[in-house]
């Protein structure tokens, strides 16, 4: 079943749940696990990219590579809803993916960093749920690159110089999650996207049922 079975009848329109975070501090991992759990029944938005794919990478599950060239085609015949330049390569959204399967009703999630969630913010700012994870330490987050071992120790120092510009930037989402448990942060978030599924604003269909409820019997 369906975390939104109960009122989903009166929801016309898809939110865009944005996670973001710095490199290594688990947003990928988050939002695989999320779409994964069909209870959540959301979509997840595979990004293009412009980088060289990793090892552990499958192309249309991570991401979608593209030559820089290919990128600038997309980018300059406005077919996309948000990009970035992010360590030296470009991400991006494209748009029709995201705006038909949001207006079928559909909810989507984003791996994005906090260009795109600014850009998404300007155009669809009644749509857009953002959530930002934190590591617990910055000795943790370098440990988890690290760990990674897909990146060169060029790549790591790069994301790391980065990942402190990349925070400064909090206090421009909704919510704020400090990843020290996978599972917990998972909870937090399912818990987030459900109450904000059910805000009165995002149900305008509504109004309708209260008023045949209230017909009822008179």
């Amino acid at each position: 079943m369906s975390y939104f079975s109960i009122n989903d009848r009166f929801k016309q329109h898809g939110l865009m749940i944005v996670i973001s975070s710095p490199s290594g501090a688990g947003k990928s991992t988050l939002s695989r696990l999320l779409w994964k759990d069909k209870r959540m029944n959301l979509a997840l938005s595979v990004s293009i990219t412009t980088r060289e794919r990793r090892p552990s990478e499958v192309e249309g599950i991570h991401y979608y590579f593209i030559s820089m060239k290919e990128f600038e085609h997309l980018r300059d015949n406005d077919k996309l809803i948000e990009w970035a330049e992010v360590h030296g390569n470009y991400y991006a959204t494209l748009r029709t993916v995201v705006t038909e399967l949001l207006e079928k009703g559909q909810d989507m999630l984003f791996d994005i960093d906090y260009q795109g969630v600014d850009q998404l913010q300007k155009q669809m700012p009644y749509d857009i749920i953002s959530i930002f994870i934190l590591p617990p330490s910055m000795k943790e987050l370098k440990s988890r690159l690290h760990c990674r071992a897909e990146d060169s120790e060029g790549a790591i120092k790069t994301r790391l110089e980065n990942s402190r510009i990349e925070i400064q930037y909090w206090q421009t989402y909704d919510y704020i999650l400090i990843n020290k448990s996978i599972d917990k942060s998972l909870e937090a978030i399912a818990s987030i996207i459900i109450a904000e599924r059910l805000k009165r604003q995002r149900q305008p269909g509504l109004k309708k049922f209260i008023d045949d409820l209230m017909d009822e019997g008179s």
